[in-house]
C-alpha cells in the first residue's frame, strides 16, 4: 500500500488498518469532542513505528496490544507511534488511542475539509483529506477498512452516520451506534449532526431515511420524490445496490455542492426548492454509491472512474426519466469541453485539477463513447461486472481498462485510453441506431 502522490503527506504505507472502533462524545454548544479510537491493523512492512494522521485534536494516551514500551509523538498532522521493537511484516496489533480538543476543518488546496461546525449542528466533508479532523486514521483512499461508530450527543440532536443504527438515552445523554461491515474508505466515513425530521421511504428492497429540518419537509418531500425510480433505473443499469440502507441528510444551512458518504448523500437547504431543481444532484451522489463508495480509487489520480461514471448517471437518468437522452447530453457537453483549453490528462489531472468539471464531464464522455463503440448489451454488461467483481475493493484505471479488453476487445480498450490518455479531445463516435 503506497502514500498517494496527490496527498504526499497523508497514509502510511508501512500498515493497513482492518476495524476503526470510535467512540466518541461530543458537545454542540462547547464544540468539545472527546474521542477513544481502537484502530486494528495488519504490518504491510516490517518496522519500528507506524503514523496515524491526526489534525487539529491532541492525543492523550496511546496504547498498543503486547507492546508497554510503545511510545508516541504529535505534530500538527501526524502521530507516530513507536513500538518497543521490530513489527513484522503480516503481524497484527491494535492500537487505542484517546484524543480530544475542539475540532475544526482544516485549511487545503481543495478549500476546507473534514469537521465543520453548523448553525446548529454538525457536517463533516472528507474528501478527500479531511477524515482527521475528527479520528486518528490511515488517510489514503486505498486503505479501506469496516467500523464501528459509537458517538454520544446531546438528546435534542439526530445523529447520522453510514450503516445499520441503534440509540440509547442514559443520564440525559443520547449514544448512537452505527456499524460499517461494509469496507470504506476514510474520507467516506462521516457524521452529521442536527435538529432532523426521519421520513421513511422504500427504495425498492432497499430502506430509504430522508433527514431534514421541519421547517424544510414540503420542499424536500417534494425534490426527493422521483428517489424510487430513479434506484430502480440504477439497480437495473448497475446491478444491486450495494449497502443495507441509503440515507439522506439535508442540512439547514448551505452547501456549495451535494457530499457522498457510504451508503449516505448530504445537500444543503439551497439544494431543495420543491421543484426539482437539484434532479441531477441527486442522481450523481446516488451513483456515487456504486462508483466511488463500493468501487473506490486506489489512488486520486483515477477519480474519473468516480465523477465519470457518476456524472454518466446523470444523463442516463434524464433519458430514463423522459428527457434529453444521454446522447444529446454528451453531444452538448461535448461541445462545450471542445471550447475550454485541451490541456487535462484524464487519467492523471494533477491534485489541483482533481475535482475539475473536466474530469466529470470528459469522464462521462468516455463511458460514453465506450457505450456507442461496443453497443448497449455489452457496455451494461461491463458495468454491472465492475460494480460486482470490484466491489469493497480499491481500483485504478487499469482495472478497468482490462475488463474493457476481456468483455468488448483491444480496439474498445485502444479508445478508452486515446479518451484517458491523450490531451486532445476526441471526436465521438457515430451513434448506433436503436432497434
Amino acid at each position: 500500500m503506497n502514500v498517494d502522490p496527490y496527498t504526499p503527506h497523508s497514509g502510511d504505507r508501512r500498515y493497513g488498518v482492518l476495524h476503526y472502533d470510535l467512540a466518541i462524545d461530543y458537545r454542540v454548544t462547547t464544540n468539545r469532542l472527546a474521542g477513544i479510537a481502537t484502530i486494528r491493523l495488519r504490518m504491510q512492512e516490517t518496522a519500528k513505528h507506524v503514523s496515524f494522521d491526526l489534525v487539529g485534536l491532541k492525543a492523550t494516551k496511546v496504547r498498543v496490544s503486547g507492546d508497554r514500551a510503545a511510545s508516541f509523538r504529535q505534530d500538527d498532522r501526524r502521530l507516530k507511534v513507536a513500538f518497543g521493537g521490530e513489527r513484522e511484516s503480516g503481524q497484527e496489533l491494535t492500537v487505542t488511542i484517546e484524543y480530544s480538543g475542539a475540532p475544526s476543518p482544516r485549511r487545503t488546496r481543495w478549500g476546507l475539509l473534514g469537521w465543520e461546525e453548523l448553525e446548529d449542528g454538525v457536517l463533516v466533508a472528507s474528501q478527500p483529506t479531511g477524515a482527521p479532523t475528527w479520528f486518528p486514521c490511515n488517510d489514503i483512499p486505498s486503505d479501506k477498512a469496516t467500523y464501528r461508530l459509537e458517538f454520544t450527543a446531546d438528546p435534542e440532536y439526530t445523529v447520522v452516520s453510514g450503516g445499520a443504527a441503534t440509540r440509547s438515552t442514559q443520564r440525559g445523554r443520547t449514544r448512537w451506534t452505527f456499524d460499517q461491515p461494509v469496507p470504506t474508505a476514510t474520507y467516506l466515513m462521516t457524521v452529521q449532526l442536527g435538529q432532523y425530521d426521519d421520513d421513511r421511504v422504500e427504495l425498492g428492497a432497499t430502506p430509504g431515511r430522508l433527514f431534514h429540518p421541519r421547517a424544510l419537509a414540503p420542499r424536500v418531500r417534494s425534490d426527493f420524490a422521483a428517489l424510487p425510480q430513479m434506484m430502480e433505473t440504477f439497480v437495473e443499469a448497475f446491478g444491486p445496490y450495494p449497502y443495507e440502507s441509503y440515507k439522506i441528510v439535508v442540512t439547514p444551512d448551505v452547501l456549495e455542492i451535494p457530499l457522498e458518504a457510504q451508503g449516505m448523500a448530504i445537500f444543503g437547504a439551497n439544494h431543495v426548492d420543491g421543484s426539482g431543481g437539484s434532479e441531477r444532484l441527486i442522481a450523481h451522489e446516488l451513483a456515487h454509491q456504486w462508483f466511488g463508495n463500493s468501487v473506490g480509487v486506489a489512488r486520486w489520480q483515477d477519480i474519473w472512474l468516480n465523477e465519470g461514471y457518476a456524472c454518466y448517471s446523470e444523463w442516463l437518468w434524464s433519458e430514463a426519466a423522459g428527457g434529453p437522452t444521454a446522447h444529446a447530453k454528451a453531444r452538448s457537453h461535448h461541445a462545450s469541453l471542445r471550447m475550454l483549453p485541451q490541456d487535462l490528462v484524464l487519467s492523471d489531472p494533477g491534485p489541483t485539477d482533481m475535482f475539475d468539471d473536466r474530469v466529470y464531464k470528459r469522464g462521462a464522455l468516455t463511458l460514453h463513447a465506450l457505450r456507442l463503440t461496443i453497443g448497449d448489451e455489452r457496455f451494461f454488461a461491463l458495468t454491472r461486472e465492475w460494480t460486482s467483481r470490484f466491489a469493497g475493493l480499491a481500483v485504478t484505471s487499469d482495472d478497468f481498462l482490462g475488463l474493457v479488453d476481456e468483455i468488448a476487445d483491444g480496439q474498445a480498450r485502444a479508445l478508452v485510453r486515446t479518451w484517458i490518455d491523450e490531451l486532445p479531445l476526441p471526436a465521438l463516435p457515430a451513434a448506433r441506431p436503436r432497434r
